[in-house]
């Protein structure tokens, strides 16, 4: 008799053990369809941000080979109208209009994004769009991109200013003149 109770007491503790186990799996099964779904979720999130930034990039790619075909138009039109009695004035600002253009654009972008683009620009467009761009945009653009093409563009912008001083004459009359 107490072997029928033993083995009694065996059969019901092993059938415990085997229900707390099924309800183990059964929550880690629950638990691990979650962590699916919200990978899931996450995956597609990413997708769509991603799809999101090469759209903008393409967008901004095609309008910069538009700009850059217009002013390949607009250089071609002002050399044959650069004849005698004609000026090439209004040629030279269209070109500098589009950097205005290009400037408002990336101003009005987040910053991240913009400069993702703006590191596949040229560095002398570069140059020029971040020279009409507000100081704050710019700086924010700057620190969103690599460091080695903020590196890069800082030293463009270090030159130019640099020929602009070396060019520029000193003003007359300066505080040594005076005394």
């Amino acid at each position: 008799m107490t072997a029928a109770a033993s083995a009694l007491a065996i059969v019901a503790n092993a059938s415990t053990i085997a229900s707390t186990a099924t309800q183990n799996n059964a929550s880690k099964t629950r638990l691990g369809s979650s962590i699916d779904q919200d990978i899931a979720e996450r995956d597609t999130a990413a997708a769509r941000r991603k799809r999101g930034l090469d759209l903008r990039e393409q967008a901004t790619k095609a309008a910069q080979a538009r700009l850059q075909a217009d002013l390949e138009v607009r250089q071609k039109e002002g050399q044959g109208a650069a004849a005698p009695g004609g000026t090439a004035s209004g040629v030279a600002e269209a070109p500098e209009a589009q950097f205005d253009e290009l400037a408002r654009i990336y101003q009005a972008m987040k910053p991240k994004a913009a400069a993702v683009v703006f590191e596949q620009l040229d560095m002398e467009v570069q140059m020029k769009v971040a020279q009409r761009m507000r100081e704050r945009s710019t700086a924010m653009v700057m620190a969103a991109m690599t460091p080695k093409a903020a590196a890069a563009l800082s030293m463009a912008l270090a030159r130019k200013s640099a020929r602009i001083a070396a060019v520029t004459p000193p003003p007359q009359g300066g505080p040594r003149a005076r005394k």
